[in-house]
């Protein structure tokens, strides 16, 4: 049966509609799930001791926390103009075609997704084998059932992985405050080290190197919170509600990424700062002695399970789009009727996932993979100033400043991430670039699954 014919799996017990029943808690906990991982306990460190300065190091969270919010309040008059499942994939789609959707698609899928996923598994095990020691398989094998635990989560019902996603998030912010008060309560520190000093000492990295390094680190620990749009499709009230918890989700993020990197330097001063060496062990030790190792590394494990519940609610929302749009196999666009979930794209997510951990083949994928993933993201945002010029304009909170907060700063981490490596990403590209002439073909063959709708006169898009 061809796609023209409306036929989206092979199972007729099985629908193709998702039902919106999340609001403002789910798609906020699902960015501070997903953007709060294992980075932060990582990223403090490296930074503090690549900056050399409190000053510099609270200018940089600042820096991408604004670019960050420039961003969400981009995505959120995206989101709220087309309200569809699959985000920056549905923004692409109608600004620049189906090819170029198809792409992002192409990458999300085949590499950065399940990248993303199994490193955030791998991540896991790891701590999981700080607390009991494992070996390179029972890591391997530890972190595929932590994918597979959480997919059959999913898989069970959209409420019970929206209710663990919020339980999970409730847990980490929690965690993560108590860290914050007990660690300034306690009087272990030093204020002096909270000094904004602005003068380096001579043996720190040159400034430029520096400011470049942190900005990437302070990147990637962001990463993430553009897929809450991902979800549109089952967004209550869509228009009005991702937009604030696109908004309110980083600015908790940032909040939370300054308040630990204070505690870091409060109670680590600047001699003991080693990049080898994480928050995890250096805060741990200040704070809780011999077991600060055990405590931090329960806290990682929260965090990375938070993380794993949002990504498989938001990363398979876009296989699922590709589906109905007939890029992709029209049966991944199965809904379960009772559990409400798109049950093939989540299947398929997961067994991508734990083939990667058991192969061992993801460690290069995220660094490969960079560059094009903030092309992606830059053409996204830029859509914005496409759809200004629509009828009904789109209209952005802080336009024009909004996406040239975002795109100036990010525009410049693409240039600093191919400087500095410009050999992986070239082969990051290069992969993208094999996806052209498949693109084409499938276009060629596959038209979409239904006619392209124009937004109405209200900018809102009908659904």
């Amino acid at each position: 049966m061809s796609i023209h014919e409306g036929s989206y799996s092979s199972d007729p017990s099985l629908g193709s509609e998702l039902t919106r029943r999340f609001g403002l808690t789910t798609a906020t906990a699902l960015i501070v799930g997903e953007v709060i991982g294992a980075g932060i306990f990582l990223t403090p460190a490296r930074m503090a001791k690549q900056l050399d300065s409190p000053l510099l190091l609270l200018i940089v969270w600042v820096v991408m926390g604004s670019s960050a919010i420039g961003g969400a309040l981009c995505f959120g008059a995206l989101a709220a103009r087309f309200p569809r499942a699959g985000g920056g994939y549905v923004y692409l789609k109608h600004a620049y075609g189906p090819r170029m959707a198809f792409l992002y698609g192409w990458l999300s899928l085949l590499v950065t997704d399940p990248g993303v996923t199994a490193a955030m598994a791998a991540g896991l095990s790891d701590y999981v084998g700080y607390l009991s020691p494992l070996s390179i398989w029972g890591k391997r094998a530890t972190a595929a059932a932590a994918l597979i635990v959480i997919a059959t989560v999913n898989l069970s019902g959209a409420a019970l992985g929206s209710g663990i996603l919020r339980a999970l998030a409730a847990i980490k912010l929690g965690l993560l405050g108590f860290l914050v008060l007990w660690g300034f309560a306690m009087g272990a520190g030093q204020w002096s080290n909270l000094s904004l000093m602005v003068e380096r000492s001579p043996a720190a990295a040159p400034l430029i190197s520096a400011l470049a390094g942190a900005l990437i680190a302070a990147f990637v620990s962001f990463g993430g919170w553009w897929d809450a749009s991902k979800l549109a499709g089952e967004i209550k009230d869509p228009e009005r509600t991702l937009p604030r918890a696109l908004l309110l989700g980083v600015l908790i993020v940032t909040l939370v990424y300054i308040t630990l990197s204070a505690v870091f330097l409060y109670l680590v001063s600047p001699a003991r700062t080693d990049s080898e060496q994480g928050f995890a062990a250096l805060v741990g030790e200040a704070l809780f002695g011999r077991a600060g190792g055990v405590v931090f590394a329960v806290i990682v494990i929260v965090a990375l399970l938070g993380s794993l519940a949002a990504v498989f609610m938001a990363f398979p929302r876009v296989y699922y789009a590709m589906a109905r749009d007939g890029l992709f196999f029209p049966s991944v666009a199965a809904v379960h009727p009772r559990s409400g979930v798109p049950v093939r794209a989540v299947a398929l997510q997961a067994a991508l996932g734990v083939a990667l951990v058991l192969t061992g083949s993801f460690e290069q994928i995220l660094n490969y993979f960079m560059a094009p993933t903030l092309i992606f993201l830059v053409l996204t945002v830029a859509t914005v100033f496409l759809f200004r010029k629509g009828s009904p304009p789109l209209e952005t909170p802080g336009f024009p400043l909004a996406p040239l907060v975002f795109l100036v700063p990010t525009a410049l981490l693409i240039v600093a991430v191919v400087v500095g490596d410009p050999v992986r990403s070239f082969v990051g590209l290069l992969v993208v670039a094999a996806g052209v002439p498949v693109s084409a073909w499938v276009v060629r063959r596959r038209a979409f699954a239904q006619p392209r709708v124009e937004p109405a006169s209200n900018g809102s898009f009908p659904l």
